[in-house]
């Protein structure tokens, strides 16, 4: 499974999303991205990636499209 795969998995599973909504989604898009469901997402790439996300970037991981960009950080490539 591509990195690509497993960030769409993070989200249509804790989302329960089909996959062709993610490009635009952004958080409080869609009532299952509330503060809680950011919390969930959070764990479910921390566990993906096997990585540790910090709090500046929790707090600015604010879209599909920034979560890949933050990613990067985390030498996750797309």
């Amino acid at each position: 499974m591509t990195n690509q795969e497993k960030y769409e998995k993070a989200f249509t599973g804790t989302f329960d999303v089909d996959s062709n909504e993610l490009a635009e989604l952004k958080y409080q898009d869609i009532d299952e991205w509330d503060s809680v469901g950011h919390m969930a997402l959070m764990a479910a790439l921390e566990e993906t990636f096997d990585i540790m996300l910090d709090t500046d970037d929790i707090i600015d991981f604010s879209s599909f499209q920034k979560g890949k960009e933050i990613l990067k950080k985390y030498h996750v490539d797309f």
